[in-house]
């Protein structure tokens, strides 16, 4: 490995001036144009842009249905709280996400129950799922961690043979195929962020999809305040009456939102082929560097690749994580950690009497792992400048 010099954390020059984020969203000048032609619309709201972004999202993910809503974790909310979940439910989740995924559950007055995870790609293990099972489990959320889909097939003969049901959290995985068959479409319910992070943007926002007319009903009922209809089915009907059903949440999503999610969703295509090039570089140039590892990759999905997660092996590095995490900040490159295990945090440590040795598998990795820049606009010099300073960083401290 070539010697790059000194450090920019102690004092050496910096393989960029400028902070390369490990995610940032693209607004092209449509993007911008569809905004503007809704502000000078008759609907900000509630409006019919709503719908068609609905329709064309929910045919993107082959799904019979789409609900849009105004963040991921909104989602992941009117998903627990369609399939009734109350107090007394456990809701099974992995240690390896973000707290949304259980914090949903919470909201409804469920109970998380942790399930460890796999070491290679830090998926839900099915296994662990299984182990978990209790009379009150009423539902089981695979996340599909970095944009690689869980093992569907093999957590689906669980909540089957269980008669629970079977949601994912897909927030990281628009694009993502399982087998074949598109992520969106392998589950009960799933659902998506619109965050700028993601794979498209509406700046905040989110989507459920399902084929299950029902649940999509009481979804929308539930984003609603609990009221069975919006102010446009109203205006289309010439009535002002409407009804509170069920106790609900503002979790609407903005017609000015679903304008610049419907032409985002135009370019996902071609913006996901450009996260697959640059997840093919960092996979191809990393072999050459001792300890840095990315996650593995099943063969029989194609993964979306929202993030690009590095495990630090070897003796030199599996204890060194926070040094290698500020010595590439100090390089340029805003490397990011992904995540710290959800029943590691205060509150759940307080609430649910979760502490360390509960996922040991999650927490070991977590120790040791980074989130590596990867959006569609990176450019081929930006890719560069990530890989120079792996390899920088990894001299350098490979030989202290």
């Amino acid at each position: 490995m070539p010697d790059f010099g000194p450090l920019a954390i102690d004092g050496g020059d910096p393989i960029r001036t400028d902070m390369l984020p490990y995610a940032r969203q693209t607004i092209d000048d449509d993007d911008v144009a569809a905004v503007a032609v809704t502000l000078r619309s008759n609907w900000l709201t509630t409006g019919p842009l709503v719908e068609e972004f609905e329709e064309a999202f929910a045919r993107k993910v082959g799904a019979a249905h789409a609900v849009a809503v105004s963040s991921g974790t909104a989602a992941l909310h009117a998903a627990v709280a369609a399939l009734g979940i109350g107090a007394g439910d456990e809701v099974i989740v992995p240690a390896m996400t973000f707290v949304a995924t259980a914090n949903c559950v919470v909201f409804q007055g469920g109970t998380p129950v942790f399930a460890d995870v796999n070491q290679r790609s830090l998926l839900i293990d099915p296994d662990q799922v299984k182990a978990l099972l209790t009379p009150r489990t009423r539902a089981v959320i695979a996340v599909d961690f970095a944009g690689q889909p869980s093992d569907y097939d093999r957590l689906r003969e669980v909540t089957d043979a269980h008669g629970i049901s079977l949601f994912a959290d897909a927030c990281h995985a628009l694009g993502a195929r399982y087998r074949g068959r598109p992520v969106g479409s392998l589950a009960d319910a799933s659902t998506f962020s619109f965050h700028p992070a993601k794979h498209i943007a509406t700046g905040e926002g989110g989507m459920l999809t399902t084929d299950d007319s029902d649940l999509a009903r009481r979804a929308k009922i539930f984003r609603n305040h609990g009221i069975t209809s919006d102010l446009h089915e109203r205006a289309v009907k010439g009535s002002w009456h409407y009804e509170m059903v069920d106790l609900g949440f503002n979790y609407r999503l903005t017609d000015m939102q679903c304008a610049l999610g419907m032409k985002q969703l135009e370019k996902a295509g071609a913006w996901l082929d450009r996260r697959l090039e640059i997840a093919s570089r960092y996979r191809n140039e990393l072999v050459q560097v001792d300890g840095v590892e990315p996650l593995t990759t099943a063969t029989d999905v194609e993964h979306a690749y929202h993030l690009f997660v590095v495990r630090l092996s070897g003796q030199q590095f599996a204890e060194r994580r926070e040094e290698f995490f500020a010595a590439l900040r100090a390089e340029g490159i805003g490397v990011n950690v992904h995540y710290i295990p959800v029943h590691l945090h205060p509150f759940y440590r307080e609430r649910f009497e979760t502490s360390p040795g509960l996922c040991p598998v999650a927490e070991s990795e977590y120790s040791r792992i980074l989130s590596l820049p990867i959006f569609a606009s990176m450019t081929d010099d930006d890719v560069d400048d990530v890989l120079a300073a792996v390899r920088k960083v990894a001299s350098a401290l490979g030989r202290r």
